[in-house]
């Protein structure tokens, strides 16, 4: 009788204290302090000692995602290359026939192909060439020669719009091609022969304005013959030499 009075009491309180563990083990897990081992979600480890073998159940797949940082893709720059009158006209015609229009052509397509192999995206353009109605591009140069009639004059000029949308861009970019242009051909810069050709040039008014856009006469057609004419791989590095100055934000 006396045992059979205390089982239901000892039932009793053995439950309640296994509330009470079970309570404390869920706070001690919540909070950190009592961490859970995870098993790999594909297997069960097991070890045995004494007969007795343990499984670990899988709560979560512990393996971590790791996160790719995105690379960037790099810019190729575009360059718009006009070879002056090419299309349209002569331009500038010596007494022996030599027409300004075949000494652009050829260093402008000098100039694009440089351009190219470098891995850059760089196009010939005709003089009225409907590509250039809203033409955006890092930069558009047109190239020119200048005339026969003045003997004993030699340079030559770089310019941009006498009323430009982007002042400090243009002007970064005539100093570069000055700068290079003058080093590549020994020519000297005359800026007293620009004339309003240069700074009202068609082209401004036609391409995008936030495209930066300058002209380049290379050299007269008399006193510099020799250059442009027999060597025009000098002339079209002075002019590349000069864009990646302006692209690749070298000082001038």
């Amino acid at each position: 009788m006396g045992g059979e009075g205390r089982d239901p009491w000892i039932v009793g309180t053995v439950m309640r204290w296994l509330s009470v563990i079970a309570v404390l083990v869920g706070f001690l897990v919540a909070s950190g302090w009592l961490p859970i081992i995870p098993a790999s979600a594909n297997s069960a480890a097991s070890s045995s000692t004494g007969g007795t073998s343990t499984t670990l159940v899988p709560i979560a797949d512990a393996t971590p995602t790791l996160a790719v940082p995105l690379t960037p893709t790099p810019h190729t720059p575009h360059i718009g290359i006009i070879a002056g009158h090419l299309g349209s006209d002569s331009g500038a015609l010596c007494p022996d026939g030599l027409e300004e229009v075949q000494v652009n052509e050829e260093i402008a397509r000098r100039v694009v192909g440089m351009l190219r192999q470098r891995g850059w995206d760089a196009e010939l353009l005709q003089e009225f060439d409907p590509r250039l109605e809203g033409y955006r591009a890092d930069a558009l140069l047109s190239i020119h020669a200048d005339s026969c009639t003045f003997p004993g004059k030699s340079g030559f000029k770089v310019a941009r719009a006498e009323s430009s949308y982007i002042p400090r861009e243009e002007d970064r970019l005539v100093r570069c091609i000055i700068d290079r242009y003058r080093t590549a051909t020994g020519l000297a810069f005359d800026a007293n022969t620009i004339t309003y050709d240069m700074t009202r040039y068609h082209a401004y008014n036609e391409i995008d304005p936030d495209t930066p856009a300058a002209i380049i006469e290379t050299g007269f057609l008399l006193d510099d013959r020799e250059l442009l004419v027999e060597h025009p791989e000098i002339v079209a590095k002075g002019i590349v030499d000069g864009l990646v100055c302006f692209i690749e934000n070298q000082a001038p």
